[in-house]
C-alpha cells in the first residue's frame, strides 16, 4: 500500500458518503465531513479510525485550535464530522471530550454597505450578474440560494421568491424587489428558449434531489425545474447517458462582485454575503420589525438577526450620542 493512501479509503469513505446521503444531508456537508475525516487520519499517520478514539479526536481538535488557530465554527464543524464518523458509520459512541482545547469564539460585526455604495456597485454591473446581485441585496438571498433558483421558485405576480432547501434544509419565502422584475422576466424567457434548444438536441435535463428524481422520473426535463441561472456547459451523466446542465457556478458571481466593488472604489471587503447583511440592516433602518426580517432571512434564532442592530447608521443599538444634543 502506498504510504500516502488512507487505509481502506474506498470502503471507509464510501460508507461515510452512503450514511450521509441516507440522511439527506447536503452535498456541501458531505464534502466537509469527508475532508475532515481525511485530515484526521493523516494527522495520526494514517491510522484507521477504528484503532483510535476520544483521545485522538481530542488531540486533533486541540491541534486545530492551538496549532492552526482555526475559528470556533471551523473546529465545531470538524468535531461534527468526526462524531458522525464514529457514531453513525463505525457505531462507536465517544465519551465527552473533557480535555478538548476549544477555539475561542470571535464575535465579528458584519460588513455592511451604505445605500449609496450598493448603488455604486450595481452601476458597475450589467446583464445576468447585475440581476443576481440585485436579488442578493433586494431579497436577502445567500449566494447558493441565488444560483440554485429554479423557474418554479419565482412568483412574479405575488412579488415573492420561494427559497427551497436553504441553509439547514429549510424552505422560506422572501420578497421579490420590483426593480428586478423586468430583468427577471427577460431571464426567464432566455431560459425557456435555451431549454427548448436543449430538448431539440436530446438534452434538457437538470439534477433533482434523489427522492424527487425517483418519484418524478421525467421532471428533470420540465421547464419548471430548470435553473434560472444555468451554466454554459452540457454534462453527460455516466450512468444514464442523460445530458444535463448544472447551475451557474457561484465563483462567477463572486468574481463579478469583487471586480465591481474595486471599480466602484468601495473601501470595504465586499463579498456576495455583504449584500445580504446590507439587506437586513437597511430594512431595520426603515423601521421594519426584527421578527419579520428574521423570517425573510431564514434565521432559526432571533439572536442571529439581532447582530444587525449593532451596525445601524444611528450608532450602536440606535443610540444617539449626547454630543449631538449640544
Amino acid at each position: 500500500m502506498h504510504s500516502q493512501e488512507i487505509p481502506d479509503r474506498p470502503r471507509l469513505l464510501d460508507r461515510v458518503r452512503e450514511a450521509i446521503r441516507v440522511r439527506h444531508y447536503s452535498r456541501r456537508t458531505e464534502k466537509a465531513y469527508v475532508s475532515w475525516i481525511v485530515r484526521y487520519v493523516r494527522f495520526h499517520q494514517m491510522r484507521h479510525p477504528r484503532e483510535m478514539g476520544a483521545r485522538q479526536v481530542t488531540e486533533f481538535l486541540s491541534y486545530l485550535a492551538s496549532g492552526r488557530g482555526v475559528s470556533a465554527s471551523t473546529q465545531n464543524q470538524a468535531l461534527s464530522g468526526l462524531l458522525f464518523l464514529y457514531k453513525d458509520v463505525l457505531g462507536v459512541d465517544l465519551p465527552w471530550l473533557d480535555d478538548l482545547v476549544r477555539a475561542k469564539p470571535r464575535r465579528r460585526l458584519p460588513v455592511v454597505l451604505s445605500r449609496e455604495e450598493v448603488a455604486l456597485l450595481l452601476a458597475r454591473m450589467t446583464g445576468r450578474e447585475h440581476l443576481m446581485t440585485t436579488l442578493l441585496y433586494g431579497s436577502g438571498l445567500r449566494l447558493l440560494e441565488c444560483v440554485r433558483l429554479r423557474v418554479m421558485d419565482v412568483e412574479i405576480e405575488r412579488n415573492q421568491i420561494v427559497v427551497r432547501r436553504g441553509k439547514g434544509d429549510r424552505d422560506r419565502v422572501t420578497l421579490l424587489p420590483a426593480t428586478a422584475k423586468t430583468g427577471l422576466e427577460a431571464q426567464l424567457r432566455a431560459v425557456k428558449q435555451k431549454h427548448e434548444i436543449d430538448l431539440a438536441k436530446g438534452a434538457g435535463w437538470v439534477l433533482l434531489p434523489e427522492a424527487l428524481q425517483r418519484k418524478y422520473p421525467t421532471a428533470g426535463r420540465e421547464l419548471a425545474w430548470q435553473w434560472i441561472f444555468p451554466g454554459t456547459r452540457v454534462h453527460i451523466e455516466r450512468e444514464t447517458g442523460r445530458r444535463w446542465r448544472h447551475h451557474l457556478h457561484e465563483s462567477v458571481l463572486q468574481r463579478a462582485v469583487k471586480i465591481a466593488a474595486i471599480g466602484a472604489g468601495i473601501p470595504k471587503r465586499v463579498s456576495c454575503h455583504v449584500l445580504r447583511h446590507s439587506f437586513a440592516t437597511h430594512l431595520l433602518e426603515d423601521g421594519y420589525d426584527i421578527r419579520t426580517i428574521q423570517k425573510l432571512l431564514g434565521h432559526r434564532d432571533i439572536r442571529t438577526t439581532m447582530i444587525y442592530t449593532h451596525v445601524l447608521n444611528q450608532g450602536p443599538l440606535g443610540v444617539r450620542s449626547p454630543a449631538d444634543r449640544l
